[in-house]
């Protein structure tokens, strides 16, 4: 296994580490919020007296968007953030690491199995709040989380924009940040991804977000994109 030359921070992207390994390769890493514990089996790199996890270009959609040129990583330490789709929390966990101790992570997940897996990793990092709940219907929840800084959404929905626009209304701050991964497969398989982009980001547009960046996933994710986008409430 090559081992560490170096590891600093990214020249672009907030909370984000370059590490440098010998062999000449380059992983993208962030700081881990609990040394010692891993989430997804990911590697664990020791540098200078700190610890970083490699994240997965491959396992998160938000990573194969920086590896692939997105415009801003606006998410920031503190920021409280509502998480659209959690899974069991391998992009999540990042997040976690950037936003750090002061800030806070309301994870929304429909799918109780995965929720319980999802639970596990909260137990550890305490700035994830886990909410078993249907995204579609965020008045359920709106006793749970606060207004927010951003909002993360991968929600493999026919209606994905508008599930995220209605969230919106509810809990982001005007001028806050969307990240949405978008499956065009999920949506409708019988149209091309681009059109199904171009419908889900007129909706947004629609319902007040000002659309910053779309960047597609591949090689990382067949049939994605990452949609970054600013909120304008009405």
């Amino acid at each position: 296994m090559s081992q560490v030359v170096n590891i600093k921070p990214h020249e672009k992207y907030f909370g984000v580490y370059i590490v440098e390994l010998e062999d000449g390769s380059v992983r993208l890493a962030t700081k881990n919020l609990v040394p010692g514990h891993r989430v997804y089996g990911e590697r664990l790199y020791k540098w200078q007296g700190e610890e970083y996890r490699e994240w997965n270009l491959y396992r998160s959609k938000l990573a194969a968007a920086l590896a692939n040129g997105l415009m801003e990583q606006p998410i920031r330490e503190g920021h409280s953030i509502l998480y659209l789709g959690v899974a069991t929390g391998t992009t999540a966990s990042h997040v976690s690491d950037i936003v750090g101790p002061t800030g806070r992570i309301y994870s929304v997940e429909f799918a109780p199995r995965v929720m319980r897996e999802f639970v596990l990793v909260a137990d550890v990092r305490k700035n994830l709040y886990p909410i078993l709940g249907d995204a579609r219907k965020p008045k359920e929840y709106r006793h749970i989380v606060e207004m927010v800084d951003g909002i993360y959404a991968d929600v493999a929905q026919p209606d994905q924009a508008a599930i995220v626009a209605d969230n919106a209304e509810y809990f982001l701050k005007d001028g806050g940040y969307l990240l949405l991964a978008i499956k065009a497969r999920s949506i409708d398989v019988t149209k091309e991804p681009s059109e199904v982009y171009k419908r889900e980001i007129n909706t947004l547009k629609e319902r007040g977000f000002e659309i910053q960046d779309v960047v597609h996933l591949e090689p990382y994710d067949k049939d994605h994109a990452m949609v970054y986008a600013r909120y304008r409430r009405k």
